[in-house]
């Protein structure tokens, strides 16, 4: 049984905490936060833009720690789950590794690049696993579309187009902050740039052009991602500007030499057109469940943890790359130039 102690109870923690209750071989045994009211299991104001909101919580059978710092020596726990705001991440994560635990960090893996690559090298050093929870490619849309990707099933890949935009957070003041996410062109968008690390590889060069906040972030932005004459050819439009009416949209057209894959989340369920002139809706696990991602990304990680093994979804590299990634395109929003990602 693999004993994981949930660092920062906030919207995502809460959704990790019930996320993990469908877990084989694994559970929430401790929890740590700041907020007495929390620990004694009172989440009633806990709320955000999918899933349940917050209630009364039975927090009887998990230990509870006010210091991270207290559960992160309990040597009871195998694996701290950390789901504090993105600028705490490396100093978490670091102290939790150097303490022998394997670690599990929401995304963002961190704010700049230094941190991040600190985290990794923390990892290698202490000889445990740094997982970073980027849950795009377990949602069964994404999932359906990586596999077809990768098994070339339909041919090469060969353009696509992701769309991902919110209305600006009204449900909690710690993801509207920039300097505690990085705004929406990190915080938002690296989902983004992480599914198509994963299904690309990381290209030569970025364009991108975008709208800036009054504080210097990027609130939105279109990006082509520049791989060569052979491509594949690749855009994004992402950001924060859609109205109250519609919160969260995202989806993708993607074009492969056999078939076409399109899904909408604001109204078309993922579709495949194939070169036969044939069209289907793939039969796609998780019934609906907004927990089930979740799920499906914290027992790969449990999973990582028992076979001592990264999962290769929730590599820390790959979540760095995708920072990488993130930044360069907002250097060329403010840039107004292609930049070289190297």
């Amino acid at each position: 049984m693999i004993r994981i102690g949930l660092a920062g109870i906030g919207f995502m923690g809460m959704i990790h905490y019930l996320a993990a209750q469908k877990l084989k071989g694994a559970k929430v045994t401790a929890i740590s936060s700041r907020d007495p009211k929390k620990l004694a299991g009172d989440w009633r104001g806990i709320q955000g833009n999918f899933g349940p909101a917050g209630t009364q919580m039975n927090l009887s059978h998990q230990k509870k720690y006010e210091r991270f710092e207290d559960m992160i020596a309990d040597p009871d726990i195998d694996l701290i789950d950390i789901c504090s705001p993105t600028h705490l991440h490396p100093s978490m994560a670091i102290a939790a590794l150097k303490a022998g635990k394997h670690v599990l960090v929401e995304k963002s893996i961190a704010l700049d690049i230094k941190s991040a690559d600190a985290m990794v090298k923390a990892a290698k050093n202490a000889g445990k696993l740094l997982m970073v929870a980027h849950v795009l490619p377990f949602f069964p849309e994404f999932a359906f579309a990586a596999d077809a990707i990768k098994s070339e099933k339909y041919g090469r890949l060969q353009a696509a187009h992701f769309v991902r935009v919110i209305s600006k957070p009204d449900w909690s003041n710690d993801i509207d902050d920039s300097s505690k996410t990085g705004g929406p062109a990190v915080d938002l968008h690296i989902h983004d740039t992480h599914f198509i690390g994963l299904i690309a590889g990381v290209p030569g060069r970025v364009y991108s052009n975008g709208i800036t906040r009054n504080d210097g972030s990027v609130e939105f932005l279109t990006t082509q991602y520049l791989y060569g004459d052979n491509g594949p050819a690749i855009s994004c439009s992402s950001g924060a500007l859609n109205m109250p009416g519609r919160a969260f949209a995202h989806g993708f057209d993607i074009y492969m030499e056999k078939a076409t894959l399109t899904y909408h989340s604001a109204g078309q369920p993922l579709t495949l057109l194939t070169k036969d002139g044939k069209t289907k809706q793939p039969v796609l696990s998780g019934g609906g469940d907004p927990l089930f991602a979740f799920t499906k990304e914290i027992q790969a990680a449990v999973n990582g943890v028992v076979k001592g093994i990264e999962p290769d979804l929730l590599s820390g590299a790959l979540a760095r790359d995708a920072l990488v990634l993130c930044h360069k395109e907002i250097q060329s929003v403010n840039t107004e130039k292609v930049v070289i990602v190297g």
